[in-house]
């Protein structure tokens, strides 16, 4: 700053703890280290540790970081018919916290595992 002007980015950003999850959500994605997910939000890995950290206190994030198996109930397949209105199949996930999932059949691993994350912590 000179002379009430200032010069430059202003580099204080603020985030939300929503942002936070979403950003921490991305580690380990696609094989993603904390360094990668760190410099594609031009942030340090600190905030990134910081943020896990916070995060836990709140109960926003679960302690482990390892994959979650979560118990599934099986039904019957249902029968396989053509679907005149370009309709397609759907999965539907229930969460613990009594939420459900609906997608699409081809979504893809990675994003589901991103959106069960969310849904989770929300």
């Amino acid at each position: 700053m000179r002379d009430g002007l200032v010069l430059g980015v202003e580099r204080r950003r603020r985030w939300t703890d929503e942002a936070k999850l979403a950003i921490l959500g991305e580690v380990g994605m696609d094989g993603w280290t904390v360094a990668d997910v760190a410099r594609h939000h031009d942030v340090t890995r600190q905030h990134i540790y910081q943020w896990r950290g916070e995060m836990l206190r709140k109960g926003l994030w679960s302690a482990s970081d390892a994959a979650q198996f979560l118990p599934v109930e099986m039904s019957a397949a249902p029968e396989v018919s053509a679907e005149p209105d370009g309709a397609s199949a759907e999965i539907t996930v229930a969460l613990r916290n009594g939420r459900q999932l609906r997608c699409p059949d081809g979504i893809g691993h990675a994003a589901l595992v991103r959106l069960v994350r969310m849904l989770e912590a929300a």
